[in-house]
């Protein structure tokens, strides 16, 4: 039974809207929707022109278009000599026949389609095989010119689905959402802000991002630049904003640790280096030791390419910390990487008389509890470690500085966690490679300050990046063979761990064995991949360190990992299908290196 009084759209579960029920509701829990408010807010992917259907014989390829037309024939097929099953469909509304074509399709789902003398809507991209048009995984719907709300001319949206929820669906039940609800979003911006900005009232938005007027501009709702889009994204950037402030306010309020400005802290460990700090180092070292002289909590981010010197901006402030007497946990995503940091940092911290501490899951049970007994008395000032740092047997006496590398790694839960273990609040750095720009890292991160490493060390080599179409792999394998003559090693990085009936694209399995039949056996090949054991990858990994392994064949597992400064040359295939960062990480991988090479 419905509630008896009207609730807020956020308290109202989606069940009661009129034409969902108990049986689709549990459906759109697959999306997320599980209240009202959520079906309102699940808002369209992108939108269909039904201002201008298309006539079957008349499509031209290249472009995006929609036809209503009757089925004619359709059923299964096999397709070229791996005999890839496909799913064909003809459809015509008098002017001439068109295919629609689906390869890994969802049988029963098409089946279902798939009654001659139908009435379909396809929309989609027209393609061209062997001079005739056709669609290629076209959107489809049965055509019911009196229940279908999308049968007048207008602009349609096309909504993120799941199995058993159409599109035609979820627009029925968006416009009776809407009908019952809409009204009850009350707008939340100051109306200044609104008539500033040009925005709208918040129920106007929703309406027009869900059902846009027959006048409103595509190319504008697509791009999500639409008055109703933008009136949306300025109040969720806003919201944010808002939020972030309260959270920098509150923290502005907390009791930290002020930390005495040690300048003997920074000086003997400068001494202990064996290498100056380039002015950027010396930059961000101010801005961080000023932070922790307040008696607030320094939150301070510090991005830098991968190689700029974030490890030893860190070692200072914990040289600082450890001064005053407090402890300080330095914590990596990774065994190796953590490892890594262990090592440069040991012979810093040695030349002090400070000792360090390493902890990860893999280190023995006896040792583990020694560690656990000096940390808890204050016997151990710095430890190094990965998750394990953040187990509930794992206590600190007097914690007083935390630093979490890569944060992007970490949840946020996982970050708190560690923070309170200190009896006191104690500062936070966080280190990232990933380049932000500062007007994203404000808005992202704006709880945090921000300083940058924009200066690289001496002596490192810029990375050269260049790209290698198919017909020239011979010339990419006799540049990675010259590499390998020097003596250098190179990374090999796929974007799939094995071969995919879904996705036409090279996997590092299969290219592990095809590069070991063209390098090996003068240089020895070995696949590195997330599903392996942890403790198969660590072995893997340093091999690869040691230089028993010359190339290693991979997936953006290694974007986050232990630098190899002689791993010169990184093949990255199927560039397009990594991320910016994740790119810009892998990128990091070989930049002590000669050059970078993409295929």
């Amino acid at each position: 039974m419905p509630p008896a009084v009207a609730a807020s759209p956020e308290e109202t579960l989606v069940q009661y809207v009129k034409g969902v029920g108990p049986r689709l509701g549990n459906l759109l829990k697959k999306l997320g929707i599980v209240t009202v408010a959520d079906l309102l807010w699940h808002l369209p992917a992108r939108y269909l022109d039904f201002r201008a259907i298309s006539r079957t014989g008349m499509l031209r390829p290249g472009q995006h278009q929609i036809v209503i037309g009757t089925i004619v024939t359709g059923g299964i097929g096999v397709l070229g000599r791996r005999r890839r099953r496909i799913f064909e469909m003809i459809v015509d509304d008098g002017s001439g026949p068109i295919a629609a074509k689906w390869f890994h399709f969802h049988q029963a789902y098409l089946k279902a389609f798939c009654v001659p003398g139908s009435t379909v809507m396809l929309s989609g991209d027209v393609s061209e095989f062997a001079g005739v048009p056709q669609f290629v995984h076209p959107e489809i719907e049965v055509w019911d010119e009196e229940r279908a709300p999308t049968s007048a001319a207008r602009l349609v949206a096309l909504y993120p689905a799941t199995e058993g929820v159409t599109q035609r669906t979820l627009r029925r039940v968006m416009h009776n959402a809407l009908a019952q609800y809409g009204a009850a979003l009350a707008t939340i911006l100051p109306a200044a802000l609104l008539h500033a900005h040009q925005l709208l009232p918040r129920a106007a938005a929703v309406q027009i991002v869900h059902d846009p007027p027959p006048e409103t501009d595509l190319e504008a709702l697509q791009a999500r630049r639409s008055a109703a889009h933008r009136t949306l994204i300025f109040e969720e950037v806003f919201l944010l904003e808002l939020g972030l402030a309260v959270r920098r306010a509150m923290t502005a309020r907390e009791l930290g640790i002020a930390f005495a400005h040690d300048h003997g802290a920074v000086v003997r460990l400068r001494a202990a280096l064996p290498f100056a700090l380039t002015e950027a180092q010396d930059r961000v070292v101010c801005d961080v030791i000023r932070d922790m002289a307040r008696p607030t909590p320094m939150r301070r981010m510090v991005q830098g390419d991968v190689g700029s010197g974030k490890t030893v901006i860190a070692a200072m402030a914990a040289a600082q910390a450890i001064m005053a007497g407090y402890q300080v946990a330095v914590m990596a995503p990774t065994e190796i990487l953590a490892e890594q940091h262990f090592a440069t940092m040991t012979p810093w911290f040695s030349a002090l008389g400070i000792p360090l501490g390493f902890l990860s899951g893999g280190v023995r049970s006896a040792d583990r509890r020694t560690m656990l007994r000096q940390l808890a008395q204050g016997e151990l000032p710095l430890v190094v470690g990965t998750h394990a740092l953040l187990e509930a047997d794992v206590h600190f006496r007097q914690l007083g500085l935390v630093v979490v590398d890569e944060q992007h790694r970490f949840g946020v839960e996982q970050r708190l966690a560690l923070r309170h273990k200190g009896t006191e609040c104690p500062d936070m750095l966080i280190l990232t490679a990933t380049p932000i720009p500062r007007t994203l890292a404000m808005t992202a991160y704006g709880d945090l300050d921000l300083s940058v490493i924009d200066m690289m060390p001496p002596g490192r080599k810029p990375v050269v990046t260049k790209h290698y179409r198919e017909s020239q792999r011979d010339q990419l394998y006799a540049g990675m063979r010259k590499e390998l003559s020097r003596g250098h090693q190179i990374y090999g990085v796929y974007p799939l761990v094995a071969e995919s009936e879904k996705v036409d694209l090279k996997n590092a399995t299969d290219m592990a064995c095809h590069l070991a039949g063209v390098f090996g056996p003068t240089y020895p090949v070995a696949l590195l991949h997330g599903q392996m054991p942890g403790r198969e990858k660590e072995a893997i990994m340093r091999r690869f360190v040691t230089g028993d392994v010359k190339i290693l064949v991979t997936t953006s597992v290694v974007e986050v990992g232990v630098d190899v400064p002689n791993a010169s040359v990184m093949v990255i295939e199927h560039a397009d299908r990594f991320g910016l960062a994740q790119l810009h990480q892998l990128r990091g991988r070989v930049g002590r290196g000669c050059s970078v090479s993409g295929s």
